[in-house]
């Protein structure tokens, strides 16, 4: 979470104290562009006072004053119709248009001396489940078996790929343990050395007096129908058979953790009125997303191309131009084609929602909207986006990027390095003899190996580093803010963790290897040359006997 609730209250009353501070001087910009338009007959004037008109009706609903907002959704309407009308401005103006206006802007001057709140507004009204899951306990596994040579081989195995792992002998200690760790994962043994369902009971009687189930995978040297029923009855939630396979078994810690521990939403937020702005990224933060926000159209391109959003979501009026142009120009953009762009404005207009639909916007969504609304569209449209992504630029065995998506990521991070000045190393990465581990252990063990070295290398990375699969047995590895020594440190650590994991293949126990070459872009400065020192330096791994790291500068 980014921010408590308490927090988010707080900051909601001073953003509605700054909207009554700033009041005055934003009707008095609406009335100062519209007697501009009378002098002059400019129709620049005339969208700006519109556009004033529009961000102020959408701001002073937010904040719950109804009466104001509707004065100045009154006002708004009339001065888009004198812009549809535009040729008439060369003849005699019509009186009663002008007048109606003016009697518009002046019940508005009248509102905004002692605005009245015609609500009082619970922002955190249901937001409680829309929130993002805590992940606080997500990498903590407690291993429960009287077998200690066995369990402190588990864990060991465990701790590789990044997972924070107890050991539990006795059942007490463990009982102990869950109370004040309630959300860590449990590999529970169901046969003891005194009791062949020890462990089962013990997980029955703890989920009885658990405010939340506990997530318990069984393990056990038994594999028959009455023993699993036992178990899902005891809130297991996976069933493994001794000897238990490590890879299959981090195949299954991962899927639950991954839940838990997803990359936050990136929201990026268009729209003219700052106070707008700040209101709807408190909902979103609040909800544990990550938003940026932009004010003027001009600083969307830089933004994108830096915060790479998930979703975007654009005031169909800017200070510049219409959310319609903005939308339009941005689908015009390599790789952008298929990013969400939602809506977010007070136009109640059918037509214009349609128009805006139409031109390449995927929902919209009416100010003011409630939190969880927001929370729940922006949710929406991002699972389905990353979903919808993941299966164009990720390879399907290990879940990487794909050959294609990490020549682009690595572009795309070249050109953000340079422009900041900051190192960056690419590394390649192979597996050691891997047509020897499909010819005597199979292809499926093969790829089990491929699958574990994907998964220890986004374990033991950053997050900001990013990972693929380049083909076949290898992998590369974009490792931002880092130069070719400091990026080699990171990976033969890695490496001798992986030259010390166990695979199995018809119960039989081998290790494997890998070598890895890298380049940075002080030493060559675009995709092309990195790329090419790098798998140089791999070749030369290679050909000192494999199992180590060498830089291009080696």
């Amino acid at each position: 979470m980014t921010q408590s609730v308490a927090e988010f209250q707080e900051k909601m009353r001073l953003l509605s104290k700054a909207f009554l501070t700033e009041l005055p001087v934003k009707t008095k910009a609406i009335e100062t562009a519209w007697l501009q338009f009378q002098d002059q007959k400019n129709p620049e004037a005339l969208q700006s006072a519109q556009r004033k008109a529009h961000g102020l009706e959408s701001t002073s609903k937010i904040f719950g004053y109804r009466e104001l907002s509707q004065a100045a959704a009154n006002l708004e309407r009339a001065l888009k119709r004198l812009l549809q009308d535009s040729p008439a401005w060369n003849g005699e103006p019509d009186q009663a248009v002008h007048q109606q206006i003016t009697a518009h802007i002046t019940e508005l001057n009248r509102l905004t001396v002692k605005p009245r709140q015609d609500q009082a507004l619970d922002y955190t009204k249901k937001l409680n489940d829309a929130r993002c899951i805590d992940p606080e306990a997500a990498s903590k596994v407690f291993v429960v078996d009287d077998d200690q040579e066995s369990a402190q081989e588990l864990a060991m195995q465990l701790s590789y790929y990044g997972y924070e792992v107890e050991v539990f002998g006795k059942l007490a200690k463990f009982r102990s343990a869950i109370q004040k760790n309630p959300h860590a994962m449990v590999l529970m043994n169901i046969e003891f050395s005194d009791d062949d369902h020890a462990g089962l009971r013990a997980m029955k009687e703890i989920q009885q007096k658990m405010d939340e189930p506990v997530q318990v995978m069984f393990l056990s040297s038994n594999d028959d129908l009455a023993l699993r029923l036992e178990t899902v009855r005891a809130g297991g939630i996976a069933y493994l058979t001794k000897p238990i396979n490590s890879t299959d078994l981090i195949d299954q810690l991962d899927s639950f953790a991954a839940l838990q521990t997803q990359e936050p939403f990136r929201v990026l937020m268009v729209d003219g009125s700052d106070a707008v702005l700040a209101y709807h990224a408190a909902i979103l933060e609040l909800a544990g997303m990550t938003v940026k926000t932009v004010s003027t159209a001009d600083a969307v391109m830089k933004t994108l191309l830096e915060f790479n959003p998930d979703v975007i979501l654009v005031d169909t009026y800017m200070p510049e131009c219409s959310g319609i142009e903005l939308t339009t120009v941005i689908r015009q953009i390599d790789g952008l084609l298929n990013l969400p762009i939602i809506y977010l404005s007070s136009e109640n207009d059918f037509n214009t929602q349609q128009e805006a639909m139409r031109l390449s916007g995927d929902d919209f969504i009416v100010k003011p909207v409630e939190p969880e609304r927001l929370v729940s569209a922006v949710t929406l449209r991002i699972r389905r986006a990353r979903l919808l992504r993941g299966l164009m630029v990720r390879d399907g065995l290990t879940g990487l990027f794909n050959h294609t998506a990490i020549k682009e990521q690595l572009n795309r991070e070249i050109v953000r390095s340079n422009r900041l000045k900051t190192p960056l190393s690419f590394a390649m990465v192979d597996v050691d003899f891997f047509k020897k581990i499909n010819d005597k252990h199979g292809h499926a063990a093969g790829d089990r190996v491929l699958k574990s070295l994907a998964r220890l290398l986004k374990q033991r990375l950053r997050g900001t580093d990013i990972v693929g699969r380049y083909g076949g047995e290898e992998f590369a590895v974009i490792l931002t803010d880092t130069d070719a020594p400091g990026a080699s440190r990171v990976i033969d650590e890695i490496r001798n963790v992986f030259s010390r994991l166990i695979h199995m293949s018809d119960n039989r126990e081998f290790t494997v290897t890998f070598s890895c070459g890298i380049a940075d872009i002080k030493h060559f400065p675009d995709a092309k040359s990195v790329s090419d020192a790098a798998d140089k330096a791999l070749h030369k791994a290679k050909k000192k006997g494999r199992n180590q790291v060498m830089t291009s500068a080696e």
